[in-house]
């Protein structure tokens, strides 16, 4: 092996990704736009949603009720009629109605317990199911203090005291996105090394490597480094102009530690792509392989639940993927501020499962030009 061949065969790389319009929107956009995006759509909590109320008591307690609701949790309460109530959810205008009978003031103070009606749009699932929750609390809070005529809280025979670590505020926006840059390496680290090969093969030029004098391994190692190279700098870039630059959220840990194991994850990860380059022989055979590789790999490795809550089996099979070692290792730099000492484990097992992950797939490769040749 010849590191002129290797340097020179990825430099033809890096200009071919250059000549190539959309995967330069491809990059630029998740690693920017994406993150962004992902971090401030925060799809799991209540956010602006829309409520209409209809108010057929007019009392004081129906007022109270009526101004509980307020942004941010939900947008103010637009007021409408009975007869408006159906025909505003079927047209999904609003994402809960609530129906305030009249006598609701009158029955509540005789002791009685009046039905207030709450109908949901369940085609809204987040809203859906986190609002039911805010709605029952809040209208039950306005009517215990209007009976009371004060407002109290229950007190506890134990008192919790309750520190919160790493994310002090509890904001989603944190964690969205710097998973999202955790998935976006894996994401491209594939994308890009999968297409080069296939790009490759449709344009022809494989045939014109195959009567040079560069070898299976000078070829491989070319396109690993280029495309690793590619989304560590994009990374990079995201982290400190959109994570921390425009969302505003702190990094704890070091960024070049995060960005050295980021390089042994993405060994193993374009090594995996040559292998789905080389076993596909098309980009729309590829694009369906890389879904049924990619969606096991990021969902189970620990990024989006918990591995402590997964079946032990998936547990012992997610070890030997690379992206499960990245995410606890990326969680512990960049959340926790972790040093070598804690993640070094992780950065052993991802050089590991590189090494064996560029040697199969090197197999695989020098078998298929054998074959071409």
């Amino acid at each position: 092996m010849r590191l002129s061949h290797v340097w020179n065969l990825g430099t033809k790389e890096l200009r071919s990704l250059g000549r190539d319009p959309m995967m330069l929107i491809l990059i630029v956009y998740v690693f920017t736009v994406g993150v962004y995006s992902r971090a401030t759509a925060m799809p799991e909590s209540l956010h602006k949603a829309p409520i209409a109320i209809v108010d057929e008591d007019r009392s004081p307690l129906s007022t109270r009720i009526v101004s509980a609701f307020y942004p941010p949790y939900f947008l103010w309460p637009e007021m409408i009629s009975r007869a408006a109530m159906d025909t505003g959810m079927d047209a999904g205008l609003y994402t809960f109605a609530l129906n305030i009978p009249s006598g609701f003031q009158r029955d509540v103070l005789a002791g009685r317990q009046p039905a207030v009606q709450l109908n949901v749009d369940a085609t809204r699932m987040s809203q859906a199911y986190t609002g039911s929750g805010y709605i029952q609390a809040i209208v039950g809070g306005e009517v215990d203090a209007f009976v009371k005529k004060h407002r109290a809280a229950a007190k506890s025979p134990v008192d919790l005291e309750l520190r919160v670590r790493f994310n002090p505020q509890l904001e989603q926006t944190w964690f969205g996105a710097v998973m999202e840059v955790i998935n976006n390496v894996t994401l491209l680290a594939i994308v890009l090394t999968g297409a080069a090969l296939i790009r490759e093969r449709e344009h022809g030029t494989i045939e014109h490597l195959l009567v040079m004098p560069v070898t299976p391994l000078e070829i491989m190692l070319a396109k690993v480094w280029t495309m690793a190279l590619v989304v560590l700098a994009a990374t990079a870039f995201s982290l400190l102009f959109v994570v921390e630059g425009a969302l505003s959220i702190p990094v704890q840990g070091s960024l070049l530690l995060f960005l050295a194991g980021a390089a042994l994850h993405l060994f193993a990860t374009t090594s995996m792509g040559i292998f789905l380059g080389t076993v596909t022989r098309s980009m729309p055979q590829f694009g369906l392989l890389l879904m049924l590789v990619l969606l096991p790999l990021q969902m189970l490795s620990g990024g989006m639940t918990p591995r402590e809550s997964m079946p032990e089996l998936v547990q012992l099979l997610m070890s030997s993927a690379p992206t499960t070692h990245f995410v606890i290792l990326a969680q512990a730099i960049l959340f926790r501020g972790a040093g070598i000492t804690v993640v070094w484990p992780q950065f052993v097992a991802l050089a590991l499962i590189g090494a064996v992950l560029f040697g199969f797939s090197l197999g695989y490769f020098r078998k298929s030009l054998a074959a071409s040749g």
